[in-house]
């Protein structure tokens, strides 16, 4: 198989945990401090190596083009101003990578938006960045972590990180082959469980938005039948591909933020703000102030 060169970035869902934001805003455009939240994952994939992103949209969520798009109006206004690194910042937006966009034409869950990229991504093998989901980290980014575990093992690899057994009810949770040593960064998994009970869940090891497919799960997820709320369910067609072939899992190094979540936002932008030279000893002496104030 081919070196894994292309993304798929899904961001058409309807957002809305964060309305009335999202009335007229995606999402995935909410700032990390001063930085959508796109801008992170966009990145992350350019840093890992790849060079060709498809953006899955819909058709409320322009602004995610035109936030990857050139702005002369603008970039010329900041150079007049003297804001030069801003305009420099502006200017090479467009250019971190190659960057396409596909619409997906009906709400019917992850599976469903990731086959709409089933033309650009040919018979290649790709990662998947989902854009609720932040890992940051120092070292290695994320979904290189997993391009590295594919080169390994030849086969589709999910992203993992360990949850509280409270939590498992939220994740797709993945069913290893053996019992997990806290050393193990990678492991072959016999079954991935969307959302179980507590009580039947299989590890506390969940899916946290980072997955490489190869054609062969494409073909599997074209036939997965749609649940109970009419969704087609990216977790089904692993569980469905498990039967008959090797799948891996990655422990992923890093910190995890849900920005799909309004708590989870809440975190990545006070923990962003905390390592800011610029505003990070501030953002940390006005929480000591509301600790002595007994307001938190």
């Amino acid at each position: 198989m081919e070196r894994i060169r292309k993304a798929i970035i899904p961001a058409a869902g309807l957002g809305t945990r964060f309305l009335p934001f999202t009335k007229t805003m995606p999402k995935e455009m909410l700032p990390i401090v001063d930085t959508p939240a796109i801008h992170f994952i966009v990145t992350e994939a350019i840093k890992s190596g790849i060079e060709d992103i498809l953006i899955v949209t819909s058709s409320s969520k322009t602004a995610l083009e035109n936030y990857f798009d050139e702005n002369y109006e603008l970039e010329m206004r900041l150079r007049e101003l003297g804001k030069y690194e801003e305009a420099d910042e502006i200017h090479q937006l467009p250019s971190l990578a190659h960057i396409f966009y596909v619409r997906q034409k009906e709400p019917k869950g992850l599976g469903n938006a990731i086959l709409a990229a089933r033309p650009f991504v040919e018979n290649d093998p790709v990662a998947v960045l989902l854009g609720d989901d932040l890992i940051f980290n120092e070292g290695k980014p994320a979904v290189r972590q997993l391009m590295d575990a594919y080169e390994d093992k030849k086969t589709p690899v999910l992203g993992v990180q360990k949850v509280k057994h409270g939590d498992t009810k939220r994740y797709g949770i993945v069913d290893p082959s053996k019992e997990i040593r806290p050393t193990d960064r990678l492991f072959k998994i016999v079954d991935v469980v969307e959302k179980p009970d507590v009580d039947k869940a299989p590890s506390d090891y969940a899916a946290v938005g980072r997955y490489i497919l190869t054609p062969d799960v494409f073909k599997v997820l074209s036939g997965v039948k749609p649940d109970a709320d009419g969704k087609i369910q990216l977790t089904e067609a692993f569980h469905l591909y498990a039967k008959e072939h090797s799948l891996y899992a990655a422990n992923l190094d890093g910190d995890r933020y849900d920005v799909g979540d309004k708590f989870g936002y809440f975190k990545a932008t006070v923990d962003s703000a905390l390592k800011r030279p610029d505003m990070g000893e501030d953002v940390r002496a006005y929480l000591r102030e509301l600790v002595e104030k007994e307001k938190i």
